[in-house]
């Protein structure tokens, strides 16, 4: 059994990836770049740092990458933030975690602001024991350093903990890590993808992966 379980959040246990590319849409439409919905969906799972320079030149990026990003954060905690629900069985699954005697971290690309609104919205506030935002790593995933922040507070190695994420960008960054990672389906990546990236083993979401604790990889 693991030491630990850390879980990423958007996508994983908040319905949120369509939110954040609606505003990552706009974001780039309004200074001027031509990047459709489902070019900026399948991005999402990076921080800033790693997703503008997918679309903006070193020169653009220069000149008002940082702008943009700022209005993109203002953008989604002011329209979008307040259409964020969590999945199915969410404070379920992190009880049972708990229960079973293994700790729970939160490893997400979020903003630190924006990190403890989204654990009050999924209810799960008093149950983490560790939570780090980009604002903790020097590069967000597929990076490790959000992973190995984690890690070095927990006081463990990575192949004492399992990571849980939606995304190839967790399941990458989590293996740089030297941790194994469960992938879920919430986020709109298909298995194949996951499993290509490095996920064990994927569950279509949180309630799933609930319903069949024992035979997961958080039980053994």
């Amino acid at each position: 059994m693991p030491k630990a379980a850390i879980f990423d959040l958007d996508g994983t246990l908040l319905d949120s990836v369509d939110l954040h590319a609606l505003a990552w849409h706009e974001a780039m439409a309004k200074f001027g770049h031509d990047v459709t919905f489902e070019q900026a969906r399948s991005q999402i799972g990076k921080g800033g740092d790693k997703l503008i320079p997918v679309f903006l030149s070193a020169d653009e990026q220069r000149d008002h990458g940082k702008e943009m990003e700022e209005w993109r954060g203002e953008r989604f905690k002011t329209a979008y933030l307040p259409l964020v629900r969590p999945f199915s069985a969410v404070p379920d699954l992190l009880r049972r975690v708990r229960d079973a005697g293994v700790r729970v971290a939160i490893a997400s690309s979020a903003k630190k602001d924006e990190l403890d609104m989204y654990l009050d919205i999924a209810r799960i506030a008093d149950m983490v024991d560790v939570k780090t935002s980009s604002d903790d790593a020097k590069e967000s995933k597929p990076a490790p350093d959000i992973f190995e922040v984690v890690l070095k507070r927990l006081k463990i190695d990575g192949r004492d903990a399992v990571a849980i994420g939606d995304t190839p960008y967790d399941a990458s960054a989590a293996g740089k890590a030297g941790i194994a990672t469960i992938g879920v389906l919430c986020g709109g990546f298909t298995e194949t993808t996951l499993r290509e990236a490095g996920c064990a083993d994927v569950y279509p979401g949180p309630a799933a992966l609930f319903a069949r604790f024992e035979d997961s990889g958080l039980a053994k």
